[in-house]
């Protein structure tokens, strides 16, 4: 049967992989990765031997109608990223998309992201929530943080360990040195770690502490907590 099954890999610790991530990856047809080396890896380790093809920002335009054309014909095909949920800051909204708009089954499964456990580690409010992903890194920047500076809502977001600490002076510029944040380093792996303060205590700690990995920034939305309400560092 055609379907297009969204499958969530491992964002550090192989033992999250589920069984029926598994299952599904050893009985679709194709599988497509943002990087398949990567993915190799991966794949080897659960013996898993489905015939792998690359998918990724720089081409998924160019295959989109193929694969569509691959699922009309009762083709199975399981979308992997090199971490995480794919369409998550990676790879795979543009396909799911043009498989509802040709009415082909599309099935994610749950499974590992960075975004949910970064968030209910933070101890930040998580009744409600926005996820920014990564911020624009010219072009719109500025308008989009003073934007959010607004944002009653707890806000997340995804940054590359060498943009952390210009980020943070952005957000002493835009939020203020008093906002409350969290941010979580290298999530399931072994140095994992948690860090909680105010933006200017987090951006001294990492000026001075250059971080390694992937990262995932927690603000308390405007007004959250008052000033006294200071997490532990």
């Amino acid at each position: 049967m055609s379907k297009l099954y969204i499958v969530p890999t491992p964002i550090g610790n192989l033992k999250d992989m589920t069984f029926r991530a598994v299952e599904v990856l050893q009985e679709v047809d194709l599988i497509l990765a943002e990087d398949t080396r990567t993915s190799g890896k991966l794949l080897k380790h659960f013996k898993i031997n489905t015939n792998l093809q690359s998918h990724h920002t720089h081409n998924e335009h160019k295959t989109i109608e193929a694969l569509v054309q691959k699922l009309k014909n009762d083709t199975a095909i399981a979308l992997i990223s090199d971490a995480g949920t794919p369409a998550i800051s990676d790879p795979g909204f543009l396909l799911t998309r043009a498989c509802v708009k040709h009415n082909i089954e599309v099935d994610c499964l749950p499974g590992a992201t960075a975004l949910i456990p970064a968030l209910v580690n933070s101890g930040l409010p998580n009744n409600r929530f926005v996820f920014e992903g990564f911020l624009p890194v010219k072009k719109g920047r500025q308008t989009r943080l003073l934007l959010l500076a607004q944002e009653s809502r707890t806000i997340i977001f995804y940054e590359s360990p060498h943009k952390l600490t210009k980020t943070l002076a952005h957000f002493c510029e835009y939020f203020g040195q008093d906002r409350q944040i969290s941010i979580s380093r290298e999530l399931t792996k072994l140095y994992e770690e948690t860090i909680r303060g105010t933006v200017k205590e987090l951006l001294d700690h990492y000026t001075n502490t250059p971080p390694k990995g992937e990262i995932v920034i927690v603000v308390a939305g405007k007004n959250k907590l008052s000033g006294n309400d200071k997490l532990d560092l």
